[in-house]
């Protein structure tokens, strides 16, 4: 058996990757806002029909038999609305409340992750080339995706930062993250799901501050209009940011 490289089904992490990320997750915000307030569709029906979209993405993303970056991030988008949505549903419509919502999330994260890392031996995302590791890798992005949104709400709502004081602390925070990359030898996986997960609540903070009615704190600007502008940057990122399958040790006979 000699070594090898295997290609991941998910991007190399570079920073392209974090500049679509977070554009995604905006996106998610505006979109999900979009169907449930804009539209009036409610969060129960928003989530129904964002989910039905994220299966069948999921599907298609399992079933590639290599990296599509297109059907990668059109995957991404989904899962960020449906956390939207669902976080939505979950903290407004149930009345769980954005602290509660946002204990119960972070415990499915860490469960799925657990789960992950005794199954696999590891929960890097360079990993990511079996249908079986694909199925933790999604679950644990919807999860932290709607953990974010939960996030982010609390964070702007109930401490009373607004939107732009929720944006700059999560921004902190991922300058934190980056500092800690760059300096120090804690777990790159580990920061990698720190900084994904705090993608999130940045993004949905910063949908917020451009679709809430100045009255909330927000811009008031058109859902709809936002989301579309936002979408282009996304496919502008895809076409001129380098997107290339990541890659891990293998064995091959």
């Amino acid at each position: 058996m000699n070594s090898s490289l295997v290609e991941s089904k998910v991007p190399a992490v570079t920073l392209g990757f974090w500049i679509t990320k977070i554009l995604a997750t905006t996106l998610g915000e505006t979109g999900g806002d979009t169907v449930t307030m804009t539209m009036n569709l409610g969060y129960l029906a928003g989530t129904a029909i964002f989910l039905a979209a994220l299966v069948v993405l999921v599907v298609l993303q399992v079933a590639a038999k290599k990296f599509h970056p297109s059907l990668y991030w059109a995957t991404i988008v989904a899962s960020t609305t449906v956390g939207t949505t669902l976080a939505d549903l979950a903290d407004r419509s149930l009345g769980i409340g954005y602290a509660g919502g946002s204990a119960i999330l972070l415990v499915c994260v860490l469960a799925v992750l657990g789960l992950w890392y005794r199954s696999e031996g590891s929960v890097s995302v360079d990993t990511v080339n079996t249908p079986r590791v694909e199925a933790f890798y999604w679950a644990t992005i919807t999860f932290s995706q709607t953990l974010g949104t939960a996030l982010g709400d609390w964070m702007a709502d109930d401490t009373r930062l607004g939107y732009e004081g929720a944006a700059l602390v999560f921004g902190a925070a991922l300058a934190v993250v980056a500092a800690a990359y760059f300096w120090t030898e804690i777990s790159r996986v580990l920061l990698f799901w720190t900084a994904f997960i705090l993608t999130r609540p940045l993004g949905a903070t910063v949908g917020d501050y451009l679709d809430k009615p100045v009255d909330d704190g927000g811009l008031a600007l058109s859902r709809p209009l936002a989301s579309a502008i936002i979408a282009v940057l996304i496919i502008v990122c895809i076409l001129l940011l380098p997107q290339r399958a990541g890659t891990h040790p293998g064995k091959a006979a």
